[in-house]
């Protein structure tokens, strides 16, 4: 293969990736980032309060940038910030709970009054409460991505409509993370929206771990889970042909009837399980009993491009 050839396949590859979408189970540095920001969050707001105060990530997903932003319609303030070196926009929200909360912890709120629970729209004192906090996450923010991209994030406006939040398209992806906090045995809700499109040029950086991260674990029960892993059965198919037939071939099936297939003594045998395709095998016997001898591992990427490009 040329260097153009191999230039324009890897191309191919890239832009199939991204269109099949960014999987957060293989972005552990992803969940390590926003990990760091509950952290940062958590040291700053207990600085500033004297009842005790937690701050959790409470679930990552991708979903569509209007499901998540229609879900605190008229019920959050948002803050929408611009990244220049991304060129593009992200939003930071605090839910109404989170706001009442913070307000009254800030100032001197033991709890012993009920929570306000109403709908009127935010107060003067609220939406300049809200705007401090929108600062420091951002900063916040920034540093939990330094590991990866070196980025800014400055204020482009608030808002109290998310409707008006907007940061591109509404029905483009986005991942989504919600932060709980819980304070005076009450909880509020944050949330991080940021474009899928930003984040999927860095998907190489976001998908390695740092060594660092790992140097709590215990090497014993690491050892343990190893051993009990291997121990763990599973079955294993071996296919030397696959036929596909209509169901009316099926139906027409009668017992002594030859199905004809086109493979030879020397035709590859694929190895599977769960119905993933594991290695290329070759068949031979051993003392009367039909052995594979393992030749190559199965490339997945190669796979999934073989089954949807031309030939």
């Amino acid at each position: 293969m040329t260097a153009k050839a191999k230039t324009e396949t890897n191309w191919i590859r890239d832009k199939l990736l991204d269109a099949s979408g960014l999987s957060l189970e293989r972005l552990p540095m992803l969940h390590v980032i926003f990990e760091r920001l509950s952290t940062s969050c958590a040291d700053h707001l207990r600085h500033q309060a004297a009842s005790p105060m937690y701050f959790t990530v409470k679930g990552i997903e991708s979903r569509r940038i209007t499901d998540v932003l229609d879900g605190y319609e008229a019920n959050a303030i948002a803050a929408v910030f611009h990244a220049p070196e991304w060129d593009n926009h992200i939003v930071i929200g605090l839910d109404r709970a989170f706001v009442y909360t913070m307000v009254e912890v800030l100032y001197g709120g033991d709890g012993s009054e009920p929570p306000v629970d109403t709908q009127r729209p935010f107060s003067t004192i609220e939406m300049k409460m809200a705007q401090g906090i929108f600062g420091q996450i951002a900063r916040a923010l920034e540093v939990a991505f330094s590991a990866v991209s070196q980025v800014r994030f400055n204020l482009d406006r608030i808002e109290t409509r998310m409707d008006f939040a907007t940061i591109g398209r509404r029905t483009n992806q986005a991942v989504s993370a919600k932060f709980d906090l819980q304070a005076l045995n009450r909880n509020g809700e944050m949330f991080v929206v940021i474009p899928q499109s930003v984040l999927t040029p860095m998907r190489n950086a976001l998908a390695s771990s740092i060594t660092g991260e790992a140097g709590g674990r215990d090497p014993r029960w690491s050892n343990q889970i190893q051993k009990e892993v291997k121990r763990t059965n599973i079955s294993v198919s071996a296919i030397l042909e696959e036929k596909p037939l209509t169901l009316g071939e099926i139906a027409s099936l009668r017992v002594g009837q030859v199905i004809q297939l086109q493979a030879t003594p020397k035709s590859r045998v694929r190895l599977q399980s769960s119905n993933q395709n594991l290695f290329w095998c070759s068949m031979g016997q051993s003392d009367g009993k039909y052995v594979l001898r393992i030749d190559d591992v199965v490339d997945q990427k190669d796979e999934f491009l073989d089954a949807i490009l031309p030939s």
